[in-house]
């Protein structure tokens, strides 16, 4: 290999494995690339930019992690045999890295930036996500892209009491709590996961143990910045905007602050905009009305540019100081809708709101309302999954919808952003929990969260709607959940937590803190911190405060919906038109009788009684109608092909086969068994035909069944008990 061809790479242990990260070999036109190998999984994260889009306002910054199939040695399944749109597992994967990597552009940066995350090669036991994002900050560290990293992510997870890092991912089924982590040296940045109802202490220890398994590898990206890092790019200094902010604080003279107390959200923005928009019109209005020499084309130019400039400055101007002045009032002590640091909105909670559905949950929370729908399905309505690892078959989703008028917005409504698909999955987590075990309760669940109305955390109103939608729909929970969204505002020494936060709180704040749970413990926690470090007495108060309002939340709950729900649980009759169940277990080698011939058998009882059949390898059986008397029918029509002999039991047979030694009598479809001609009557007889011929209906009983399956009857036995039962 020639000399220029050679990678630079760098290795460190982590969660008993190997981890290596390389650069300089491919994708060398990149801004920055990395190739980072764990274990058989190789992800390769190539970062770019191109220039600012003039007037830009935000930061346009694209995030894709992107499975390729051909990683795992497989073919994409379907008609198109190429990669499509992003699956929800890459969506959520590439959200966790934009949100962690976002706030670290050192400012005034606004490039358009691009970060593609793509497998190379996957180990089923191996999570890419992880190694992708390690990737992604090790191309950006080495990039000449103003990123303030290194930072890192592990996954830690609990199994048996014993805390383990980036496990493989078939132990992952045996944890109380998986949680992903990221982080830089000194602090926490990002935090997304799950648990089983864990307490709040145990959770802030597997967060501080994931932290430190971060920093060899944060160490190991320095090292290689400094070998192969390169200069960080001019992105000019942060524009001086004191004189404008001089000049707009004289017009504003303290009216954000009384509009900014405003309760009714509308309202308050309604006032907000017309402050800027005054300011805006004042300073414009005079820009425009200087006398300036306008003689060439360059200086018309010139003069048009000054004023978008203006323009724009203005907006940054006006944000920043409004932001400001809601900072300020909370860290004195009062909030927007003058609510105290810890206080949640007024709640209202109702259950059965339409008549149709299996359950439905309304859940309202100051200005953010939910409406959730909950569906039982029968197995036919699992959602299959082909992922790189297999395919898998998942029984439970959470599906959340945020329309545009929930905001009081209008515009084009097209499929769930990456958004509605990051919130649906952290409900679904929360939820997913206290679920019965599939076995108890045999059904597919679905949740659609349709949110009404926000101002505040409509994914934790989802998961307290959707809670109330199960219970209505008669779903047994091992406990009731519900979810809080915190925030924090921090100047220097002066720190506010914040429950139950307003947008406004969460647009302007410095953390947002959503955690869900029980009265026992976490099922699900997402973080994500806008500033360089928040303490862990901070985070500890926070989640501390969290449980209190979560206790409240779920109080509230339960007794606004008491006499529908008593002792806020699932109700004991299911909807009516919620599908009835029934469990059946058959010996597997029957399953064939069932089944039929290309599946003609099973097929003609659905479609004679319109119930849903499923039959799993076990023999389980599983009927689904929501007509209690068509489901007793065909779970009739299926004990009947399936049933099997018992000793002692008299059937009425019919004589299908003539032997000289006896007479094979069908005791049930599919079944029959051998009538010895010394078992047809209580004389000696010569024949069989004497007794009996083919076609002949004859009392008989199982007297015996041989290790090898096969019947013996008597029709002298069975007639002999009838006498006993007549006399």
């Amino acid at each position: 290999m020639p000399a220029w061809f050679k990678a630079e790479t760098v290795s460190v242990e982590v969660g008993g494995r190997t981890m290596t990260i390389e650069t300089g070999r491919i994708a060398k036109q990149a801004s920055g690339c990395a190739i980072v190998t764990y274990g058989d999984t190789v992800v390769l994260v190539a970062v770019t930019r191109s220039n600012p889009r003039p007037g830009i306002d935000f930061f346009p910054l694209v995030v894709d992690f992107v499975e390729k199939t051909s990683a795992a040695g497989k073919i994409p399944g379907g008609f198109f045999k190429r990669e499509g749109r992003l699956s929800e597992r890459e969506i959520l994967a590439s959200r966790f890295i934009d949100r962690a990597i976002r706030p670290l552009f050192q400012a005034p940066y606004m490039d358009e930036t691009q970060v593609i995350s793509m497998t190379l090669s996957v180990d089923p036991e191996v999570n890419a996500d992880i190694v992708g994002f390690i990737g992604t900050s090790a191309a950006l560290t080495i990039s000449d892209l103003p990123f303030l990293g290194p930072i890192a992510a592990a996954r830690v997870a609990r199994v048996g009491g014993e805390l383990l890092i980036n496990p493989d991912t078939s132990v992952l089924a045996e944890s109380d709590m998986e949680f992903i982590l990221a982080g830089s040296r000194d602090a926490v940045v990002m935090v997304e996961g799950e648990a089983k109802q864990v307490p709040e202490a145990d959770v802030l220890e597997a967060l501080k143990f994931a932290h430190e398994s971060l920093q060899p590898v944060i160490e190991a990206q320095a090292a290689l910045a400094k070998i192969v890092g390169k200069p960080t790019r001019d992105i000019g200094e942060v524009k001086d905007l004191s004189a404008l902010e001089k000049q707009v604080e004289e017009l504003v003279a303290g009216r954000f602050k009384e509009a900014a107390v405003i309760k009714d959200k509308a309202e308050r923005n309604a006032a907000i905009k017309a402050i800027n928009k005054e300011v805006k019109s004042t300073i414009l209005d005079a820009f425009r009305d200087e006398k300036v020499d306008l003689g060439t084309l360059a200086l018309v130019e010139a003069r048009q540019s000054a004023g978008k400039a203006l323009k724009n400055d203005l907006g940054t101007v006006l944000h920043d100081m409004h932001g400001q002045v809601v900072r300020n009032m909370v860290l004195d002590g009062s909030r927007i809708d003058g609510r105290a640091h810890d206080e949640i909105r007024s709640i209202a909670s109702e259950v059965a709101v339409v008549p149709r559905a299996h359950g439905t949950g309304l859940f309202t929370r100051g200005e953010t309302q939910v409406l959730s729908y909950a569906t039982l399905g029968s197995r036919e309505d699992e959602q299959m999954i082909d992922s790189l690892a297999g395919k898998t078959f998942k029984k439970f989703m959470l599906h959340y919808n945020f329309p545009p008028f929930s905001v009081g917005e209008a515009r084009m409504m097209r499929g769930p952003g990456r958004r509605e698909v990051g919130h649906g999955n952290l409900a679904e987590r929360a939820i997913k929990a206290v679920l019965p075990p599939f076995e108890d309760f045999p059904y597919t669940i679905r949740i659609v969260a349709e949110v009404m109305e926000s101002n505040g955390s409509s994914s934790m109103g989802s998961i307290c709607s959707g809670m109330l939608a199960l219970m209505d729909a008669g779903v047994k929970l091992e406990a009731p959940v519900a979810g809080i969204a915190m925030g924090l505002i921090q100047e220097g020494d002066r720190v506010a937590v914040l429950s139950d936060i307003l947008g406004d709180e969460d647009h302007l704040g410095d953390m947002d803190f959503k955690v869900a749970g029980t009265h026992k413990g976490i099922t699900a926690l997402q973080m994500d911190i806008k500033i360089p470090k928040v303490d862990w007495s901070i985070m500890e108060k926070a989640m501390a405060q969290a449980r209190e309002g979560r206790i409240h939340i779920l109080d509230c709950m339960k007794s606004e919906t008491a006499d529908q729900l008593p002792g806020f649980a699932g109700r004991e009759e299911m909807s009516t038109y919620a599908p009835r169940m029934e469990v059946i277990m058959i010996k597997p080698d029957r399953i064939r009788d069932l089944i039929g011939p290309g599946g003609k058998v099973i097929r003609g009882i659905q479609e004679t009684t319109g119930v849903k059949i499923n039959v799993d390898d076990s023999g389980e059986v599983v009927i689904f109608s929501p007509d209690n008397d068509k489901l007793m029918m065909a779970q009739a029509m299926v004990e009947e092909l399936t049933q099997e002999a018992e000793i002692g039991k008299i059937y009425m047979g019919k004589v299908k086969r003539i032997a000289d030694f006896g007479a094979f009598v069908e005791i049930f479809p599919g079944t029959d068994g051998l009538v010895h001609i010394s078992h047809l009557a209580e004389e000696r007889i010569d024949r069989v035909t004497d007794v009996v011929n083919e076609g002949d209906e004859v009392l008989v009983k199982c007297i015996d069944i041989d290790p090898a399956g096969r019947i013996r009857l008597s029709r002298k036995e069975a007639l002999g008990g009838v006498i006993e039962d007549a006399e």
